[in-house]
C-alpha cells in the first residue's frame, strides 16, 4: 500500500462514484461532493448511490459531502467528474478555496458551447497556477464498481500529476496508463459520442457486422484527422482513450448515446428520445460544435457531416446512408506515407 493522500471527487454521477470508491477501496481519504443535499445525505445513509448505481455498496470508508469547501480542503489530488454543461461554474467555485499545489483532474467527455473549449483548457483558464490531467478510457461506471478489469488512461504534461493518478487509481481490477497528450486523449472522449449514435442506428437499421467494422474503422480516422487539425497527435487513438473507448461506446446498449441511435434508427424523433431519457446524451451537443469546427477548419468528417444532416437538417437516413457509400472513396489509412 502507497501512502494514502487525501482525495476528493466532484460530482456524484456514475462515473464520479466509481472512482471515488476506488481511492476510498484503495486506502485514501477520500470524499465525493455531491451538490445536492438531499441526495449527499440519502448516499450517507444507504451506502450505495441509488440514482446512478443501484444495488451496489459503496466502501464504508468513503465521505460524502454537499459542503465543497470541507470536500477540498487540504486535498492534494481532485477529481472532476462535472458534466460540461456546468462545468466551469464548478470550477470558479472551486478555484476560491483550494491551494496551486493540489493536482486537478478531469473526467468529464465534453466540449463547452460557443468557444470549443475542452474541458482541460477550461482548468487551465479557471486554475493556471495548478496542474491539470485528463482521466479517459473505455470506462462503464456500472462494471468498475463490479470489480470488472479495465484500463484508464491518464493525460497530462506533469509527470508527477500522472504518476499520483497512477499510484492512487491502480488495483486489481483498475489499470492506469500513461499519456501525454492530453488534448488528444480528451478529443477521444468527447468524438466518440458522435460516432456511437451512428453505430446504434445503424444497428437498428439492420447492419451486419461488416458494416458494424466499416463505421468503426472509419469514425477512427475521422477523430484522428480532426485531433490532428486541432494539434493533437492522431496516434493516441490507437490506443484506450481513443479506439478503446470507441469499440465500448458504439457496441454496447450500456452507452447512452448508442441507445439515442438505436431509438432514432427505430424511427423515434429526437425530442421524444430525450424526454424518455431525462437528459440530452452528451454526443448530441457534441455533434453540433464539432459539425461547425469541422467546417470551419475544412476537415473532411463524412459520418459527422451525415449525422447532423438526419438530427438537424430534415434529412432522410436512407439517403445518408446511401450518400456515404457512393461518396469519395480515398486512402484507408491516412497517416501513413504515399
Amino acid at each position: 500500500m502507497n501512502q494514502a493522500i487525501k482525495v476528493a471527487v466532484l460530482g456524484g454521477g456514475s462515473f464520479g462514484t466509481a472512482i471515488a470508491n476506488i481511492l476510498a477501496t484503495n486506502g485514501h481519504d477520500t470524499t465525493l461532493w455531491m451538490r445536492s443535499v438531499e441526495q449527499a445525505e440519502i448516499c450517507r445513509r444507504e451506502k450505495q448511490n441509488q440514482r446512478y448505481l443501484p444495488g451496489y455498496q459503496l466502501d464504508p470508508r468513503l465521505s460524502i459531502s454537499s459542503n465543497l469547501t470541507e470536500s477540498t480542503q487540504d486535498a492534494s489530488l481532485i477529481f472532476i467528474s462535472i458534466p460540461s454543461n456546468s462545468f466551469r461554474s464548478v470550477i470558479r467555485d472551486l478555484a476560491k478555496i483550494i491551494s496551486s499545489d493540489a493536482f486537478i483532474v478531469s473526467t468529464a467527455k465534453g466540449i463547452e458551447p460557443d468557444s470549443f473549449t475542452l474541458m482541460s483548457q477550461i482548468l487551465e483558464q479557471e486554475l493556471p497556477d495548478n496542474s491539470v490531467g485528463v482521466l479517459s478510457g473505455p470506462n462503464f461506471a456500472k462494471e468498475i464498481i463490479q470489480h470488472h478489469q479495465t484500463g484508464t488512461v491518464i493525460a497530462s504534461k506533469d509527470e508527477k500529476l500522472v504518476q499520483l493518478v497512477q499510484l492512487t487509481l491502480s488495483s486489481k481490477t483498475f489499470r492506469v496508463y500513461a499519456n501525454r497528450d492530453p488534448y488528444g486523449v480528451e478529443l477521444g472522449g468527447a468524438l466518440k459520442n458522435i460516432y456511437a449514435i451512428v453505430c446504434g442506428m445503424a444497428a437498428a437499421l439492420g447492419a451486419g457486422h461488416n458494416t458494424q467494422a466499416m463505421l468503426l474503422t472509419r469514425s477512427l480516422a475521422e477523430m484522428g484527422r480532426f485531433a490532428q487539425k486541432m494539434g493533437s497527435d492522431p496516434m493516441t487513438f490507437l490506443g484506450l482513450a481513443g479506439v478503446g473507448d470507441l469499440i465500448l461506446t458504439c457496441t454496447s446498449d450500456l452507452s447512452r448515446n448508442y441507445r439515442v441511435g438505436f431509438a432514432l434508427g427505430q424511427g423515434k424523433k429526437l425530442d421524444e428520445i430525450v424526454q424518455q431519457l431525462g437528459q440530452v446524451a452528451e454526443g448530441v451537443n457534441t455533434l453540433k460544435q464539432v459539425k461547425q469546427k469541422a467546417t470551419e477548419l475544412n476537415v473532411y468528417m463524412p459520418l459527422v457531416s451525415g449525422l447532423h444532416a438526419v438530427l438537424f437538417e430534415g434529412r432522410a437516413i436512407q439517403d445518408v446512408a446511401l450518400g456515404l457509400m457512393t461518396g469519395e472513396q480515398n486512402y484507408d489509412v491516412e497517416f501513413l506515407e504515399k
